[in-house]
């Protein structure tokens, strides 16, 4: 139940966003057009994290369709599921290739990237997951290299905690040539955090740098990126629930090739190269390091193609191909078991039958081919039909059913550690996970209105979850799970002149099978909500001042290891300044769990505390 105090702050905050709408229209005041976040594929109302620097995965844990379940905070560590899947079905992929984190999948979203660089994420599942992931059965974060942009910001910031942090981001683009459709661009930032944590032993110590070179032409982009990340951060119970104050240090480097190449009316092709160093220092704990610590270190290299071809106005091909090859040197894997090769093949032709002006029929079939050189393949199943109206100025209506298979196989802490002693206890009998998701959505589109809605039913088979058993009460044993989850999910946005609203339901059900009467509790495959609610909204009065916030209730499963009480409530609120006479200042103020809310994002791991921070941004 939500307390009344929560119950007075929404309706206290519903209240002036709609008052304020009629007392300018009224009084005919100067309105401020909001920017169009809906259209830009926002889904959360703020943007940037309070904590600490902007990080591509900042405030994802209040997206509708993403569970970041958390460690510190989300940019510290946090567990990307998609749909009620677990950290390791879900994916990164930025370009045309997916980064990987063949260790766990925990650290999947250690991207060096500034944000800027990046554009707005997309939330692949089902269908377009199928075709587009690489070793992520369930969700895909997918993301495209944006266009460098004349200009940079300086950001400085304080909170309480002992909390600070610092910002500098710089671009540059120059015309290349006398035609002027080639440019060339630069780009470049550097950040910095640190803070003592909002709870004891919660520190953290983060640095990136990043920097690119684009080049445009008339129909192409080519992107060059280089980033480094180094993450100090600290945690009671991080991973294991024995009272013990945990630290990480992660270390990461990114290399990245990208080349976008349109051609004829609707056609495209686009190849990404990568490669990824992570190196982490784990202790178990920071005051006798000797009782167990643990070093690793995975180097991944991934070349990926994907595109479209457009025969005819009514016949295409989707196309997609990865390979990655990736090691590790760790000190807790036992076996020879420390390399692999992963290749992905899939087509998905398309056929789109004109019914009446402005409404088309697409129907997609096709498949995908899984391999390693270490596990069995697999021929996956692809296919939906979609129905689709189009309206003068953008309104539209769609209907879609879809069908789709993917697999994947496990990382190398669940496959080649100790399966006898240690914190963590492998097995070696893991193979290839499959999921099969068949799913119906539908989705309106207005001028100033949006209404999306899904529901999916998905059989997970021989997933591999982390499991607690009352017998070995010292360790986590991975395990496989067949799992079928049906689910539901809606997603609407509102948009006024000074105000936008975005909120969502999901509903989400699971029944498992371990194949097993020893296991008592599960630490990510049955973590999940069974209701959540999410509601964020942008009031923006006038051109100086603007508000942002971010709510999310969630009521979740059942769970033995997790402490305290299974709903919790999360407020993030923003104000930003914008002063007139200084153009290019802004002056924000924010706070991240308003309510201090206690609930631990991954049982027996204490949740995150309240942080305040305020600061100031000037862009030129």
């Amino acid at each position: 139940m939500i307390s009344n105090q929560r119950t007075v702050f929404i309706a206290s905050l519903a209240a002036p966003l709609l008052a304020v709408q009629v007392s300018a229209e009224v009084e005919g005041e100067s309105i401020a057009e909001l920017p169009p976040l809906i259209v830009e594929g926002e889904e959360t109302a703020n943007t940037r994290p309070v904590a600490t620097y902007e990080t591509p995965v900042s405030n994802l844990d209040f997206d509708p369709r993403v569970d970041l379940q958390s460690r510190n905070m989300a940019e510290a560590q946090g567990d990307i599921s998609v749909r009620g899947g677990i950290f390791e079905n879900t994916g990164i992929r930025v370009g045309s290739s997916s980064l990987m984190d063949p260790q766990t999948g925990h650290y999947v979203a250690e991207l060096p990237i500034a944000p800027e660089m990046l554009e707005a994420h997309e939330v692949l599942t089902g269908a377009d997951n199928a075709r587009l992931g690489f070793n992520s059965s369930v969700g895909t974060i997918s993301y495209g290299w944006s266009r460098i942009e004349d200009g940079g910001s300086l950001s400085a910031g304080f909170g309480d905690h002992g909390l600070n942090f610092q910002r500098l981001h710089s671009g540059w683009t120059s015309a290349v040539g006398d035609s002027g459709d080639w440019s060339l661009g630069i780009e470049g930032e550097y950040s910095r955090s640190e803070s003592d944590g909002t709870i004891d032993f919660g520190d953290h110590d983060f640095a990136r740098s990043s920097g690119r070179i684009q080049l445009i032409g008339p129909s192409s982009q080519t992107d060059i990126y280089a980033g480094y990340q180094e993450k100090f951060f600290g945690w009671p119970n991080m991973y294991t629930p024995f009272g013990t104050n945990e630290t990480e240090n992660l270390k990461t480097r990114l290399f990245m090739l990208n080349h976008k190449q349109e051609y004829g009316t609707s056609s495209f092709w686009e190849v990404t190269g990568s490669y990824r160093r992570n190196s982490d220092h784990y202790v178990y704990s920071r005051e006798t390091p000797s009782i167990y610590q643990a070093v690793h270190e995975t180097d991944v290299i991934s070349a990926g193609l994907s595109g479209y071809h457009a025969v005819d106005d009514a016949l295409g091909v989707n196309y997609s191909a990865q390979f990655t090859a990736d090691s590790i040197d760790s000190t807790s894997l036992e076996n020879s078991f420390t390399s692999r090769s992963y290749y992905k093949v899939n087509v998905l032709p398309e056929y789109r039958i004109d019914l009446a002006a402005g409404e088309t029929l697409t129907v997609r079939a096709g498949a995908s081919y899984d391999d390693t050189n270490r596990d069995d393949s697999e021929v996956s199943a692809i296919g939906d039909i979609t129905w689709k109206r189009v309206h003068e100025g953008g309104v539209s209506e769609s209907i879609y059913l879809s069908y789709a298979e993917a697999s994947q196989v496990a990382g190398y802490t669940a496959i080649g550690g100790s399966t006898t002693g240690g914190l963590f206890r492998s097995n070696r009998d893991l193979g290839r996970e499959v999921s099969r998701n068949l799913e119906l959505g539908a989705k309106l589109e207005r001028s100033d209105w949006s209404l999306e809605s899904a529901v999916f039913y998905r059989w997970d088979d021989d997933l591999t979850d982390w499991t607690y058993s009352y017998d070995y009460t010292s360790a986590r044993i991975a395990e496989p799970v067949d799992i079928e989850t049906f689910g539901f999910e809606v997603i609407g946005s509102k948009r006024w002149k000074q105000v936008e609203v975005v909120a969502s339901y999901a509903y989400l059900h699971k029944d498992e099978d371990y194949g097993s009467d020893d296991i008592d509790a599960s630490f990510y495959a049955l973590n999940f909500p069974n209701h959540r609610v999410t509601l964020g909204a942008v009031w923006k009065p006038v051109d100086w001042f603007e508000a942002r916030v971010d709510n999310e209730w969630r009521k979740q499963e059942d769970n033995v290891l997790r402490s305290g009480g299974d709903d919790a409530f999360y407020t993030n609120l923003s104000l930003s300044f914008h002063p007139p006479q200084l153009d290019g200042l802004e002056i924000f103020a924010a706070v991240d769990n308003l309510w201090d809310e206690s609930f631990q994002d991954v049982p027996g791991t204490p949740g995150r505390g309240d942080q305040y921070s305020a600061g100031i941004i000037y862009r030129w």
